[in-house]
């Protein structure tokens, strides 16, 4: 690989990208691998998006939140993806300092926002099973577009914070970045100057969206559970189970392997470990939940079969 160039003040103007991975066997398999799991992501969030817009009967709050959450994770898919892709065929893996942080800033808002959103859909079940006499008055348009406004305004604030302390440190000695994308963990270690703040920052923002995600959702599911056990019919149980299976799902599987990604000790095997972990909450994740939220949703089958009639006709 060879060294970027660097100006008079020795600071850094641009970054190399490793990777996924440096055997050149295997990145013709993998380009056309993400190539088709991001044009399965972008298609899939768009249908969804459209289906919720076209389709009055699907104009209600868990669907408002649905339709936020495909709507960042097409947008989520699209602030990485091209850039790996480039990568898997290109020999000059690059990227600029400016491109590099404005990648961080919109994969810190839209990671934090996704959350966020998944965080206000839980409310939402817990209002529909616990409160469904009165869910139209909890849930009205005004709580919900203020729950999602507090979303992305925290998501916002957030990616601020992270990406105004990186933007702070002094980059003079390696511009090797061991990713695929520019992530905190792995442009701090290439740091000439303290990390301290910015480490300080990471802790107080992902734990300000661990917590808040984690009390909500834990203590709606608690509410949820609790409600359950007081249903007197199996069917109460099953329709109760059903309304939240997919957000149980989808929640699993962005916290599980956020998990798996940044809880672990930071040694080089590790880091290898962790770009192939955070593949699954990059990638995997936003091309799965509209397929979770559809194939099993009622609702969203009888919209495309109405959307295929009315464009057949």
């Amino acid at each position: 690989m060879k060294k970027m160039a660097i100006d008079n003040d020795s600071s850094v103007t641009e970054f190399i990208l490793v990777g996924l991975t440096e055997q050149p066997e295997l990145q013709l398999p993998l380009f056309v691998l993400f190539l088709v799991n991001y044009m399965v992501t972008l298609m899939g969030n768009l249908t969804l998006m459209n289906l919720i817009c076209l389709n009055s009967h699907l104009h209600t709050p868990m669907y408002f939140f649905l339709f936020n959450l495909s709507c960042i994770d097409f947008c989520y898919s699209c602030v990485f993806t091209p850039k790996m892709l480039m990568n898997f065929i290109s020999e000059k893996n690059t990227i600029s300092f400016t491109g590099c942080m404005t990648q961080l800033f919109f994969f810190c808002s839209f990671g934090s926002a996704e959350c966020y959103v998944l965080t206000a859909m839980a409310y939402d079940r817990y209002a529909a099973i616990c409160q469904p006499l009165t869910y139209t008055i909890v849930m009205s348009p005004r709580l919900c577009s203020l729950l999602m406004f507090g979303s992305y305004l925290m998501a916002f604030a957030g990616a601020m914070a992270h990406t105004g302390c990186m933007i702070r440190l002094h980059f003079c000695d390696s511009n090797i970045i061991n990713h695929y994308m520019c992530d905190i963990i792995a442009l701090l270690p290439l740091s000439c100057s303290s990390t301290y703040i910015n480490e300080l920052v990471s802790s107080i923002v992902v734990g300000t969206v661990v917590l808040v995600s984690s009390i909500v959702i834990l203590t709606s599911y608690a509410l949820i559970l609790f409600s359950i056990f007081r249903m007197p019919s199996a069917k109460g149980w099953s329709k109760a189970m059903s309304t939240c299976g997919s957000h149980i799902i989808a929640v699993s599987l962005l916290h599980g392997s956020g998990l798996l990604t940044y809880i672990k000790p930071t040694s080089a095997e590790t880091v290898d470990q962790g770009k192939f972990f955070s593949v699954f909450y990059t990638l995997v994740v936003p091309m799965l939940n509209p397929l979770i939220y559809s194939l099993r949703n009622k609702d969203v089958k009888l919209a495309m079969k109405k959307t295929i009639k009315r464009i057949a006709n």
